[in-house]
């Protein structure tokens, strides 16, 4: 048995709770939040009060023989709990963004580097059905040579998502504010089929968020894949300050035609085609909130199945050093004004 402790019992804690609870041979043994009435509350909920209490993942990891942490924390917490286990020989699974700092980084990789266990990053966009599809597309040639895409991020967060936190808005807890946060996802989706960017132009605002948060709300990117005359190249756009969390779009366009995500739907067409053809995503679970993916089980799952075989995770750490130092990137580029 697999003994496993979440710490961090907020709503996304929730989810991640959710899925370990539905593999056979995992045991979710004990929860840990820094607000201990929220910890008990979330032991009932998933585990009828079995899974013990705790304050503080040191205090978690020092009483339970624990195998696996997930690390459902804010995000400055994220590497040092994660260091913490490694150090301690547990594998970890953590929530993104991998770090907030460069630095933070590479003390992660090297963490890593020197432990028995693993890492893992809930990138779980990339086990979404449409996400599948859209591979199946490219694999089959449709679209010839890739060159370009664009992506849109349109969500909603008032002042009280962030004011209740007690972290979000803050530019050292929170690391950034819609990229880092909301549309990380997105970016790392549009860099998977891309490749790694050669320049970088951004662009960053905070428009309807002015003395309430230090972050941005809104992101601007622009990027060019290679060297040339006319470079591949990609527009990213992400905001919080859209009237509702619409469906993300993300579209792709190569020599022979062109594929595009929006939500559930992957719309596809060569350049002689006059309609688009749909694939609609078949009833898929959905855990947390609909516009998130459909993803986080298929994602939570294959990491103990790897960790079960010994095998290579999607989602390991050098997987997301393309996306977690482009965006390092665009919030250079956005901070300093400059390519």
């Amino acid at each position: 048995m697999v003994r496993v402790g979440v710490i961090g019992c907020g709503s996304i804690g929730r989810v991640h709770a959710m899925c370990i609870t539905g593999i056979e041979g995992v045991s979710l043994c004990g929860v840990a939040d820094i607000k201990r009435e929220r910890a008990k509350e979330f032991s009932d909920s998933f585990t009828q009060g079995k899974a013990a209490v705790y304050g503080s993942l040191e205090e978690m990891v020092e009483k339970e023989a624990l195998d696996v942490i997930h690390i459902c924390t804010p995000h400055d917490c994220h590497v040092p709990m994660a260091v913490m286990g490694l150090k301690k020989g547990l594998s970890a699974f953590m929530e993104k963004p991998p770090a907030i700092t460069k630095a933070q980084f590479q003390v992660l990789l090297a963490a890593e580097k020197e432990s028995r266990g693993r890492l893992g990053i809930c990138f779980q966009n990339r086990y979404n059905e449409t996400t599948k599809k859209v591979e199946e597309i490219l694999e089959g040639g449709m679209l010839g040579r890739l060159r370009g895409g664009r992506a849109f991020v349109t969500w909603n967060r008032g002042p009280a998502y962030y004011t209740e936190s007690g972290w979000r808005g803050g530019l050292q807890t929170e690391g950034g504010g819609v990229l880092i946060n909301q549309s990380i996802h997105t970016l790392d989706l549009l860099l998977t089929f891309l490749g790694k960017p050669v320049k970088t132009e951004a662009a960053m605002s905070n428009h309807h968020l002015k003395g309430v948060v230090e972050v941005e709300d809104t992101m601007e990117a622009y990027m060019e894949f290679t060297e040339e005359d006319d470079p591949v190249r990609a527009s990213f756009y992400a905001t919080t300050a859209y009237g509702f969390d619409a469906p993300v779009l993300m579209e792709l366009f190569g020599e022979k035609g062109v594929v595009r995500v929006e939500g559930n739907s992957v719309f596809s067409r060569t350049w002689e085609q006059e309609e688009f053809d749909c694939w609609k995503a078949p009833g898929a679970s959905v855990l947390g909130k609909a516009y998130w993916g459909s993803g986080h089980e298929a994602c939570i799952r294959d990491f103990y199945r790897c960790l079960a075989e010994k095998t290579a995770y999607l989602n390991d750490l050098p997987s997301v050093e393309n996306t977690f130092y482009t965006m390092m990137d665009i919030y250079d580029s956005a901070r300093n004004k400059e390519r």
